[in-house]
């Protein structure tokens, strides 16, 4: 099977770290079980994980337990660079760990940290995908540059529903 082939059966994930988004972890936890479901159906069996706090251990952790019942699923763990998640509180080190070690496959993109790594990882998810599943707020960043790339890559993209956000200036 050539690289488009397998591409067109991937899927990958996008977020913001927990305290970015106005939703709860049960929410977004469920928004995401329900999209990784209808990838499933939609005939996706690998999917892929920048391995960021949040929405991308949340949706890797979704994935590992569907294929606790579904063995034609697979995980693709990108970890950026060793140590990324070095910093992390107790909790998220632990999942973090959890996911690289029950991962398919781990692709490590650089032997060490640098600037051009979150650029580099995201670029590698879109390239690698057809479907993008995000939970982002519209906001600029690394999720936000990723979603435009997405776009302009012509993946299908799957946003969560954030209510419309609109501004009006204050009258005197």
């Amino acid at each position: 099977m050539t690289e488009q082939e397998k591409r067109q059966h991937r899927c990958c994930f996008a977020g913001h770290r927990p305290e970015a988004i106005p939703l709860s972890e049960t929410a977004a936890r469920d928004w995401l079980r329900v999209q990784i479901q209808a990838a499933i159906a939609s005939g996706f069996t690998t999917f892929i994980t920048g391995m960021g706090m949040g929405m991308d251990i949340w949706a890797a952790q979704e994935v590992l337990r569907l294929r606790s019942t579904n063995p034609a699923l697979h995980l693709i763990a990108i970890e950026p660079y060793p140590g990324f998640a070095a910093k992390w509180a107790e909790g998220w080190l632990d999942a973090y760990q959890d996911v690289l070690q029950n991962a398919d496959l781990v692709k490590q993109l650089s032997t060490h940290y640098s600037p051009e790594t979150s650029e580099a990882r995201g670029k590698w998810l879109v390239d690698h995908s057809a479907r993008l599943i995000a939970i982002y707020n519209g906001m600029d960043g690394y999720t936000g540059s990723l979603v435009r790339y997405a776009k302009e890559k012509h993946l299908q993209i799957e946003l969560y529903p954030f209510p419309k956000i609109t501004r009006t200036e204050a009258r005197p």
